[in-house]
Formats: C-alpha cells, structure tokens, sequence
C-alpha cells in the first residue's frame, strides 16, 4: 500500500450474530485502486467481513472508516449512496423482473444521472451475452449468466468500492474464465475491488494483495505472489 491514507480501512472489528461472535478484532485495508483479496476456509467468517462492511451484522464494534467517513454510523441503505457496492454470495438477482429491470436497479442511487444508458453500455462491454438477454427474466438465465447480472447491477452504481462474495462458486470453468478476465478489467478502470473467494487460486491469480482468514481472524496477510509462496497456503488452500 502507498503511504497515503486507505480508501477502506479497518480497525479491530467483531461481528456477532445474536450471541456467536464470528470476526474476533480484524484489521484490513484497502487502498485506492487496489485489488484485495480474503480467502480461508467456509466458516472463516469471509462472507460476515463483507457484510460488516456494507451495516448488514446486527451487532458489531471496532472502526470501518472508508473515503474518510466513518460506516459505523450510517445504516446499511445508506452505504451504496458512499460509493460501496456489494455483490452477494448466492448471485440473488430479482427472478421474475428483467436484466434491464435488475441493472437499472442498481443505478437506484444514481437514477437521476443522465449517464445510464452509457452505464449500461459499460456493463454490455464486459459482458456481452446480457445484451442479448436485456428483456429476458433474470431468473430464466444460468448461473453464469445470472452471476453476470449482479456483478453488473453492482458496476451500474459506478463504486469506487467494489465488495464481490465468491464470484466464481458453482459456475463452470468456462465461465469462471471469463468472470476472472471480467474483474482484471474492472480493476483496470481503477475500481478498487475487495474479493471474497473460496478458489484460491484464482482470487491470488487476480488480486494484488491478500489476507488470510481463519476462525474470525486474520492470520495471514501479503502480496498475492507472497502468499501464494507461502507454505502454510499452498498446504492448506492450494492442494499442493
């Protein structure tokens, strides 16, 4: 990271649901322009930093301060208007409305912005196959494609943040490649990008820098060509 102060930055940070304390004291960061990965194991607590982030954790403490604004003050319908957009695990794009209907929603911040149809034009140059599918019902589509449309609804917002929960889960490798050369692109526009990935491999092929999460705590953090060198990761994570 430079010496300037983060985009994002995270200071000692639990979350809890109900009583189950799941992130024990996190401190991240992530710089402008830069593309951070978190990977670790299923119950790492990966999807729960993500949701802590967007003031989706009902009890949480520590400090998420991001473009110089403090998130543990704001609810979580006031986060995508800060410029974070957060793509679910689990795609949930809206089934029975169309893929015009989901990306417009993702503008929802910026519906009085006179560039939409040029942020659509954007979306379509990532991901071509939606412009053939703009009228079509998102839940007809695959799983990639639907993969496509909520990363796509989320670049509608034009963030300066952009959150991504496993990306590549369930989708075949095919698709994986393209969704893999989608972010390289993404991250060229100058989008930070904060990726939550359980295929190690590709988020360390991806991201610049990284940290490992295990149990609710960060036990290991690096550039990507550190971690990927690192013993304890290609043990673990890289089936080597």
């Amino acid at each position: 990271m430079s010496g300037s102060s983060p985009l994002l930055e995270i200071r000692q940070l639990r979350a809890a649901y109900g009583e189950a304390e799941v992130l024990h004291g996190i401190d991240l960061a992530v710089s402008q322009g830069e593309f951070v990965c978190m990977i670790g194991a299923n119950t790492a607590g990966k999807t729960t930093l993500l949701r802590a982030i967007s003031r989706l954790v009902p009890k949480s403490s520590g400090t998420i301060r991001f473009d110089g604004a403090d998130l543990m003050m704001l609810s979580a319908h006031e986060i995508p208007s800060r410029g974070i957009a957060h793509v679910p695990e689990g795609r949930q794009v809206f089934a029975e409305m169309t893929v015009e209907e989901n990306l417009l929603l993702g503008a929802f911040t910026a519906r009085k912005a006179g560039d939409l149809p040029a942020r659509i034009e954007d979306v379509f140059g990532l991901f071509p196959r939606l412009s053939e599918r703009f009228g079509q019902l998102a839940g007809t589509l695959s799983g990639g494609e639907q993969q496509m449309v909520a990363v796509g609804r989320a670049l509608m917002l034009r963030p300066k943040l952009l959150l991504l929960d496993e990306p590549s889960h369930g989708l075949a490798p095919k698709v994986v490649e393209e969704m893999h050369e989608a972010l390289t692109a993404i991250h060229s526009r100058g989008t930070s990008i904060l990726l939550v990935e359980q295929n190690v491999e590709l988020a360390l092929e991806v991201a610049t820098r990284g940290y490992v999460l295990e149990a609710g705590s960060v036990t290991l953090e690096g550039t990507a060509a550190e971690l990927r060198a690192n013993p304890a990761v290609v043990a673990a994570y890289l089936g080597i």
